[in-house]
């Protein structure tokens, strides 16, 4: 279950205005919301080495630096 704000096709307006409201720009704020819903699929994909490389993807789609250990 994905419980970082994500609904089915659209953000939660409830985490995005928290974020916004902590000063994270509106791109940026959907971005990880976005991110954190992909990250709750990749969860379940056991190959480190592919989680790696489908983080690195989703990131660049997304236009977000990734900075975390997968």
């Amino acid at each position: 279950a994905c419980s970082h704000g994500c609904t089915i096709g659209q953000l939660d307006d409830e985490a995005l205005f928290y974020l916004r409201s902590r000063g994270i720009p509106f791109k940026e704020a959907q971005a990880m919301l976005m991110y954190a819903f992909a990250n709750d699929v990749l969860s379940n994909v056991k190959i480190p080495e592919l989680k790696e490389k489908l983080n690195r993807i989703i990131a660049e789609k997304l236009g977000v630096e990734l900075n975390i250990e997968v």
